[in-house]
């Protein structure tokens, strides 16, 4: 009886159902990727580490730099105007089409210079690698937001689920009949994915039924998609920009082998940032349409008990991490132990942002975090050039936890001084604890019924 409760708390359609399924997935994803970081340190040591994480950088870093905010903006039409999603579909897919092929012909003749110190067979892998890859990543940005926006959560967390799994499966089976090379595994991870988009493509069918040529002269749907796109493009490119610019500067100033240390010791710190951003994920297209004051203090509620939740976990989490970074990946990687430490706090503060952001573009105010992340990623790039040659990885690693500090005192003073919200109320309210009460007795209720 009660696995019967449990399983239909499980499948509910409630904010916190939906975000428990969201953060499991999360974590099945960061447990998955960070065996994929092991499996492909010990495939090739720290500087084929470092190689290999080149070449899935870039088709990673221009899906960013050119997805025009249109994900964002489909949840958001969507919802807001309902009956006519089909319009924005279609605008917003066919869109990226000449936008993949522009960016990948670029990418191609650019490449060899952006990666002159890297072997040449390096660079060819990484250019047929970025020009395919590049479509598909665009591609899975408005799966998972059409997804979001239908409330297909079980799909947009699939897509996400299977990517990663399928990319490990296949790099044991090399590693099992022992054809180890950056070529085959890239091959792994682009097949991968284009059997991933064309499940969710599948199970997205009923949605996806339209004439996709009748609507292309829709000027108010492309208005509206393109107009609210290009509000929060700004924001999430200067996301992209903080998230990436990390791994440009180590390209740029460190080696193969100092890449090879921070992508393993950045993956494993982003285990901390499970949950946060569940929420953010899930917060977003949930609140999206509602009166402000609800939005906020739905927000403000999930990013009080993430920091909570997560300042707990972390301390010791850390500690246990550093141990198993040097079992699991290799003596060599515990020269980075350092960053690791840093970069699991950026992590937490990061997500928390995160998180009250979400309430900005819920209320259709983007340019406000655009502002914050404009702050914060002005300082952290100065930062970044500061702090590298005198400390390496532990420098990047402060700049990063700096900006993170930043972006969180952005947020909070501008949710103070535009919707005049309490910032004690923001940081700490009594009536949390009573919220986790009663959907604890509420759960036992459903329980004792079965």
């Amino acid at each position: 009886m009660a696995q019967l409760a449990i399983s239909k708390v499980w499948r509910g359609n409630g904010l916190v159902q939906t975000i428990m399924r969201t953060s499991a997935t999360n974590l099945l994803v960061m447990v998955i990727s960070t065996l994929t970081s092991i499996v492909t340190a010990r495939m090739f040591g720290v500087v084929g580490k470092g190689e290999f994480s080149a070449i899935l950088f870039w088709p990673t870093l221009l899906a960013g730099l050119v997805g025009f905010g249109l994900p964002t903006s489909l949840i958001y039409n969507m919802k807001q105007n309902k009956g006519s999603g089909s319009d924005f579909v279609r605008a917003g897919f066919l869109f990226q089409i000449p936008i993949s092929i522009i960016v990948g012909v670029v990418a191609w003749i650019w490449l060899p210079v952006w990666l002159g110190n890297y072997p040449a067979d390096v660079i060819q892998i990484t250019r047929w690698y970025t020009v395919l890859m590049l479509p598909i990543l665009l591609a899975i940005n408005l799966i998972s937001a059409l997804a979001q926006s239908t409330g297909k959560f079980n799909i947009y967390n699939g897509v996400r689920l299977s990517v990663p799994l399928c990319n490990l499966v296949g790099l044991l089976a090399l590693w099992a009949v022992g054809d180890l090379s950056l070529h085959n595994t890239s091959l792994v991870f682009l097949v991968t994915s284009v059997l991933v988009v064309s499940w969710s493509l599948y199970s997205l069918r009923e949605t996806l039924q339209m004439n996709w040529l009748k609507g292309l002269g829709n000027r108010l749907a492309a208005k509206a998609l393109f107009g609210y796109g290009s509000k929060v493009f700004g924001v999430e490119l200067l996301g992209t920009l903080y998230t990436q610019f990390d791994k440009l500067v180590i390209l740029s100033m460190l080696t193969a082998r100092d890449l090879g240390l921070y992508t393993v010791v950045y993956a494993l710190s982003r285990v901390f940032n499970v949950v946060q951003m569940a929420i953010t994920n899930v917060v977003f297209p949930k609140v999206t349409g509602m009166e402000k004051s609800a939005i906020i203090a739905t927000v403000g509620r999930a990013f009080r008990l993430s920091m909570l939740l997560m300042t707990i976990v972390v301390i010791p989490s850390m500690f246990i991490g550093r141990y198993l970074m040097g079992i699991l990946f290799g003596a060599p990687f515990l020269e980075a132990s350092g960053a690791f430490y840093l970069l699991s706090f950026e992590c937490i503060l990061g997500g928390g942002a995160w998180i009250l952001a979400s309430s900005f573009n819920a209320m259709g105010r983007p340019g406000l975090v655009l502002v914050r992340q404009l702050i914060a990623l002005t300082v952290t790039i100065g930062l970044f050039f500061l702090f590298t040659p005198m400390y390496g990885l532990n420098g990047i690693a402060l700049a990063l936890l700096i900006g993170a500090v930043i972006r969180l005192a952005v947020t909070l003073a501008s949710m103070k001084i535009i919707f005049q919200v309490e910032l004690s109320g923001m940081l700490f309210d009594k009536n949390d604890f009573r919220f986790l009460i009663e959907r604890l007795k509420d759960k036992k209720r459903r329980k004792g019924a079965r």
